[in-house]
């Protein structure tokens, strides 16, 4: 796994405001972020190139991940991988990402079209790393099969919560990257007692503890949401809270369960 691979990274999608992103992807650099994640279908594509540009950070200090193939786009073709790539690269201003995901395993995906796409992309150096989003351990098991490439990441819905025993064992298993999106449950965990009390033995937040007890996890990332130079610092400075193993154990031992990114094209609702 590459070093420059930063274990705590910037999620931007919203539905409203993109805008923003630039403003909120170069703070979020100069605060001491390397890792920033987007999507063509989040339509921000555009300004989170800016704000990277716009940074002292150089580019080749950043870690940048987009996704493709969702449900209606782009696809099924090879080509319309490619050309939709293109795209993201162009708004990007770069040429090249480090790492591109299948957004999701939904009709427009298909392993060997799509993954084929995914494999003539890192071959030609343009995608640096080749990871898929919202997979399941069959779909996980069919990717690794077809992919030439090493997979990289997976990326799902993970916090307190949602604690995706099964894909996190799957991940340390086959040495690629669980990446944690919504890891704070949208706010969901802010109110769980578990997390609550050990963020007050620990004189931390609730969000601290939340990305904490997620990068006590091997072979875990998380890439929370942030905007205000204020929650941007907070969310990084889980990285500096050690929690014992009392407090993971109890975290653990949370009997809830909850997703917040639940669509009817989804694999577990197949």
């Amino acid at each position: 796994m590459p070093a420059d691979f930063q274990r705590l990274g910037l999620g931007t999608y919203s539905d409203e405001n993109r805008e923003q992103w630039t403003k909120n992807v170069e703070q979020a650099l100069d605060i001491g972020y390397r890792h920033v994640d987007t999507a063509q279908v989040y339509e921000n594509e555009t300004y989170i190139g800016k704000g990277i540009h716009q940074s002292n950070v150089p580019r080749e200090d950043v870690f940048l991940a987009t996704k493709t193939v969702h449900e209606v786009k782009p696809g099924p073709k090879r080509e319309d991988v490619l050309t939709g790539v293109e795209g993201s690269l162009d708004r990007l201003g770069t040429d090249y990402v480090d790492l591109l995901y299948v957004h999701w395993p939904a009709d427009l995906y298909d392993p060997e079209t799509t993954l084929g796409a995914f494999d003539e992309l890192h071959e030609a150096g343009t995608v640096h790393h080749v990871g898929v989003c919202n997979f399941e351990p069959d779909q996980l098991d069919r990717a690794r099969e077809v992919l030439e490439a090493p997979l990289f990441a997976n990326q799902v819905e993970m916090h307190p919560l949602l604690q995706q025993e099964d894909l996190v064992e799957y991940a340390q298993n086959h040495d690629h990257w669980l990446v944690a999106f919504c890891p704070l449950a949208q706010g969901a965990v802010f109110d769980v007692p578990e997390v609550r009390d050990v963020a007050e033995r620990h004189d931390a937040s609730p969000v601290q503890v939340s990305l904490a007890w997620l990068l006590s996890k091997d072979n875990v990332a998380v890439i929370p949401k942030a905007s205000s130079p204020d929650h941007l610092r907070d969310n990084l400075a889980a990285q500096e809270l050690d929690l014992e193993e009392e407090d993971i154990a109890r975290i653990d031992g949370i009997d809830r369960e909850r997703r917040i990114i639940d669509r009817e094209y989804a694999p577990w609702n197949r």
